[in-house]
C-alpha cells in the first residue's frame, strides 16, 4: 500500500506499479476513501433514516399523525368497541440527483513523489470534500425550508449568544422544550452548530462551570464537548443557524447504490472509481453521490434565532 512508513526505496519504475496496482484495486481505494472521518458529512448525521429509491426517485409521507383519528371512549360490558382508522401523513415525492466530478491526477505527479500515496491521498480528498460540501448544502437547504418553528434567544428578556451575559444552556433547554412540548413523540438528541457557535458554546461560563472538575474530560484540556442537555453536538461549517432536533425523527437520505462496475463504496455513501487514460499518460479520479434529502417530520427540528453567530 503506498505511503506506508517505512517506504521501500523510491525508485521510478517501482512507485509507478505500486501506484498503478492500488489505484486499479477499488477495494484498495475503498480503504483509502474509509480514512476520510474527519470531513463533517453532516447530512448523515442530522438526517439518519434511510429510505429505499423506486425509478430514481423516493415516496414518502411527511408528518404522519401518532394517534388514531378519533378519541378513545369508554367501552361498557357487553358492547363493541368503537372503530378508529390511522390517517396517514401528506404523501410526497423527491426525486434523486447525482452529484460528482472527475479530477486527473498524472504519472509524474504520483512517480515524483516520494510517498505516491499522498498525491493520491490529497486529490481523492478533494474529490471528497466537494461531493461532501454539494450534498451538505443541498441537505442544509432542504432542512431550512422545510423547518419552520424558531426560538428568538433574545426574546424574554434573553441575549444574543455573542453580547452581554448570555444564557446559552438555557436557551437550549428552552429551544428542546419547543419541540418536546408538541406531544407528538419527538425526543431531541443533537445539537447542530457550525463552528464558531460551537467555539462560543464551548467557552460559556455558565456551562463551564457547571462541568466535572478534576478531569482530563474537560474541554480546557480536551478542546471537545461532545453533549449538553442531553443533546449530541455535531459541528459543520454547512450549519448556518443553531439547530436542536430529533435525528430519527426529522428525516433520512434516499441513496441509490447503483451497480456501475469500478466503483467502490465507503460508509461516507461516496462512490470512488479510477479511470486509466492511458492516451494522456494519467488517472482520472471519479466520485459521485446519488441521493436526495427527505424532510419527512419538520416539526422534530427548531432553529435558534437572533443568537449573533
Amino acid at each position: 500500500m503506498p505511503g506506508t512508513y517505512p517506504p521501500p526505496p523510491p525508485t521510478l519504475n517501482g512507485d509507478l506499479e505500486t501506484i498503478s496496482r492500488f489505484l486499479a484495486n477499488p477495494t484498495a481505494i475503498q480503504r483509502r476513501v474509509r480514512t476520510f472521518r474527519d470531513l463533517r458529512f453532516v447530512s448523515d448525521r442530522l438526517l439518519t433514516q434511510r429510505f429505499r429509491t423506486n425509478g430514481g426517485a423516493v415516496l414518502y409521507e411527511m408528518s404522519e399523525p401518532f394517534v388514531t383519528d378519533r378519541p378513545v371512549t369508554a367501552v361498557g360490558p357487553g358492547s363493541e368497541y368503537p372503530g378508529a382508522s390511522v390517517p396517514t401523513g401528506t404523501a410526497a415525492i423527491a426525486a434523486v440527483s447525482k452529484w460528482g466530478q472527475k479530477v486527473p491526477i498524472t504519472d509524474e505527479e504520483i512517480t515524483r513523489n516520494v510517498y505516491g500515496g499522498a498525491a493520491v491521498d490529497r486529490v481523492l480528498r478533494k474529490v471528497v470534500n466537494s461531493i461532501i460540501k454539494q450534498v451538505d448544502s443541498v441537505t442544509m437547504s432542504a432542512i431550512a425550508s422545510a423547518v419552520t418553528d424558531t426560538f428568538d434567544v433574545a426574546a424574554g428578556g434573553g441575549a444574543a449568544w455573542t453580547g452581554a451575559n448570555p444564557t446559552i444552556l438555557r436557551d437550549i433547554l428552552e429551544a428542546k422544550a419547543v419541540v418536546v412540548g408538541k406531544n407528538l413523540g419527538y425526543m431531541p438528541d443533537t445539537l447542530a452548530l457550525n463552528d464558531t457557535a460551537y467555539a462560543i458554546v464551548m467557552s460559556d461560563d455558565k456551562i463551564t462551570n457547571a462541568l466535572r472538575r478534576e478531569t482530563m474530560d474537560s474541554p480546557i484540556y480536551s478542546g471537545d464537548i461532545e453533549v449538553i442537555a442531553g443533546l449530541r453536538i455535531v459541528v459543520s461549517p454547512a450549519i448556518t443557524t443553531p439547530m436542536v432536533l430529533d435525528s430519527t425523527q426529522l428525516g433520512g437520505m434516499a441513496d441509490e447504490m447503483a451497480n456501475a462496475p469500478g466503483y467502490a463504496t465507503s460508509d461516507l455513501a461516496v462512490q470512488v472509481k479510477s479511470i486509466r487514460v492511458d492516451a494522456a499518460d494519467k488517472w482520472d479520479l471519479q466520485g459521485r453521490r446519488l441521493t436526495v434529502p427527505v424532510i419527512q417530520e419538520p416539526g422534530a427540528a427548531v432553529e435558534l434565532t437572533n443568537t449573533g453567530v
